[in-house]
């Protein structure tokens, strides 16, 4: 079965945020840490518009989340908290957040992309040189590393491909090195 079938079975072929039934698709949630459906909501183009685009933006159009957050779906309680973050200086969406419940895993989630926060206290990991590093950057080691537990050095200038963000440390991202998943402190890349 596929994946925008399970999700039409489970939202009854309608939007999972605003419970329009014209124009579904699949949305993949960033930053998710599942994978599958858990990973993925069924939304309509309005909402994936507004998602997306941020200057398209019509808050009486996210009234709607009202209903949605209290969704059993996990994926749909993460996109109504993000939604209500980036909406929440319009005041009635405060109001929601406050009643909002979610479990650790879930509102490090919600959290992972720092919607509606104030930048000045994002988590921004950056490569010895200052440059922003992004999930899926590759970057290269600037000094000889010991890998603890693997009995090898990752030599300088080894490239690191692909990498992934440890989400509640800026120091700290992970990669494959030798086929071995580390992490490494950002102080010691470069991206490439």
């Amino acid at each position: 079965m596929s994946k925008l079938k399970e999700l039409q079975d489970r939202s009854g072929t309608v939007c999972e945020l605003c419970n329009t039934n014209e124009n579904l698709s699949v949305y993949d949630i960033p930053e998710s840490p599942n994978v599958g459906l858990d990973s993925s909501i069924l939304i309509c183009s309005t909402c994936k518009e507004q998602i997306e685009d941020t200057s398209t933006m019509d808050p009486n159009h996210w009234r709607c989340l009202n209903d949605s957050m209290w969704s059993q779906v996990p994926g749909v309680k993460v996109m109504a908290y993000r939604m209500l973050n980036r909406l929440k200086s319009e005041g009635w969406p405060q109001d929601l957040l406050d009643m909002l419940y979610l479990d650790d895993d879930t509102i490090a989630w919600a959290g992972a992309t720092g919607d509606g926060e104030d930048e000045s206290s994002l988590i921004k990991h950056l490569d010895s040189n200052g440059a922003l590093l992004q999930v899926g950057d590759n970057v290269v080691l600037i000094k000889d590393l010991n890998v603890k537990g693997a009995n090898f050095t990752a030599k300088r200038g080894t490239a690191v491909r692909n990498i992934s963000l440890v989400h509640d440390n800026a120091e700290h991202i992970e990669g494959k090195i030798s086929g071995q998943h580390i992490v490494i402190l950002t102080k010691f890349v470069k991206k490439s």
